[in-house]
């Protein structure tokens, strides 16, 4: 029983490591998912500013909980659309933006390709330590593979 425990842990453990290829042509659903993760994020700054406006204007408790119980059902919404992106493999990096990464081997390191909504492919790198401001073109380094565009959702 304890070899399987340990097979588990080792197998949870691995990272999904995406050629460009297959990071391309899962941006129809990445960014659907995205899309949702950002205006889930934008709904929950509106709600958060009412509960704000609500309490300086000394609105009654059952008001304040009702907003707050419509935060936290929008915070639980989006937690769902990060988990679908986890599953995928993808990293969300900034939700107000709609900025992730996808894991990936590049001569014998792990880097992220990086995608921002609204953007029609992946066309970045970046290392892990860089960040967004660290991009470089995907061009040369990862091979010559078809453009997959994220408006073919």
């Amino acid at each position: 029983m304890e070899d399987k425990r340990q097979v588990m842990t080792t197998i949870s453990r691995e990272q999904k490591l995406f050629g460009l290829e297959e990071a391309r042509s899962s941006l129809p659903l990445v960014s659907r998912i995205v899309r949702d993760i950002v205006e889930k994020t934008e709904r929950m700054k509106e709600v958060y500013l009412k509960i704000r406006q609500e309490a300086e204007d000394d609105a009654d408790i059952e008001r304040l909980e009702e907003l707050q119980d419509r935060l936290h059902d929008l915070a639980d919404e989006r937690a769902g659309f990060v988990e679908e992106l986890s599953n995928l493999g993808v990293e969300l990096k900034d939700p107000n933006i709609g900025l992730v990464d996808f894991p990936a081997r590049l001569e014998g390191r792990v880097v992220y390709l990086c995608w921002r909504l609204g953007e029609e492919s992946i066309d970045h790198w970046h290392e892990l330590t860089s960040g967004f401001s660290g991009r470089e073109p995907v061009e040369g380094c990862f091979g010559a593979d078809p453009v997959v565009n994220s408006s073919e959702a």
